[in-house]
């Protein structure tokens, strides 16, 4: 009796965040998420990771998991290529905008604690008082004075209130300066001022022409509000278990989190 053949891998790229969804709560990739990853890329898909980090806090992940393709880095901002250690394309914000941004949003909700991310491969992530840095050990530098974040080019403005959650600041700062810079909720505790129209689409879109990929042939994976446009502009957009509900909202797919191997489980299903 004679079986049908399966089809080939129907995506030509896939695009993953990083934190809460490629990678698990200790930082590291299940094998076997790994083994889909390959396995997806040896049927002919590329592979890209798409992440609100800047390089600087992105390029050890990538050197530890051997990656060796290019990565969206900074929500977009930043295109990175991993095995050569070379920024490709990066995008700063303005920074007289982004001054008069912190202005408006402070006389509307009071006193934030700052934190920014210079640009560049070796741009430092600048933290000022009272911010509390969420993604782990990573490097940072203090300062004291606000002047000290507009002295060289910067990548994003990272915000926080001492009473208000990520969802209420992330809303305020979009209806007070959402025309002068694009305010998204990256992570828990992660709200970031950024240049007006940047978004990881952007950046995605970039990436992909460079690999000869188009939307149409993507399917993308995420699990915050930073990843709508992504999902928007990808042919398929997986959310994790564990992502936001405005996220889950939009996308096409749910899958098991990023704990229980959930790009894995899609990209299982999906092979030839």
């Amino acid at each position: 009796m004679s079986t049908t053949p399966r089809s080939p891998f129907p995506y030509k790229l896939v695009a993953t965040d990083l934190d809460g969804t490629l990678l698990r709560s200790d930082d590291t990739v299940s094998e076997r998420t790994r083994a889909a990853l390959t396995a997806a890329t040896e049927a002919g898909a590329a592979h890209i990771i798409v992440t609100g980090r800047a390089v600087p806090w992105t390029r050890h992940i990538l050197d530890d998991l051997g990656y060796r393709g290019l990565a969206v880095c900074g929500q977009g901002a930043q295109v990175y290529h991993a095995g050569e250690h070379r920024l490709l394309t990066s995008v700063t914000l303005d920074r007289q905008l982004a001054g008069l941004a912190l202005s408006k949003i402070e006389a509307e909700v009071g006193p934030l604690a700052l934190a920014a991310s210079r640009d560049g491969l070796d741009g430092e992530v600048l933290v000022g008082p009272g911010y509390t840095v969420q993604e782990g050990s990573l490097p940072v530098v203090a300062f004291q004075d606000v002047a000290e974040l507009w002295s060289a080019p910067l990548n994003k403005v990272y915000i926080q209130h001492p009473e208000l959650d990520d969802d209420a600041l992330a809303r305020i700062a979009r209806q007070v300066v959402g025309s002068l810079v694009d305010v998204v909720m990256a992570g828990a505790g992660v709200v970031e001022l950024l240049p007006l129209g940047l978004s990881k689409a952007t950046g995605l879109s970039l990436a992909a022409r460079r690999l000869g990929c188009r939307s149409t042939d993507t399917i993308a994976f995420g699990d915050m509000p930073n990843d709508i446009p992504m999902f928007g502009w990808a042919q398929h957009g997986v959310a994790m278990a564990n992502a936001h509900d405005e996220l889950k909202a939009v996308a096409h797919e749910i899958t098991a989190s990023n704990e229980d191997d959930g790009i894995a489980v899609v990209l299982e299903q999906l092979m030839p």
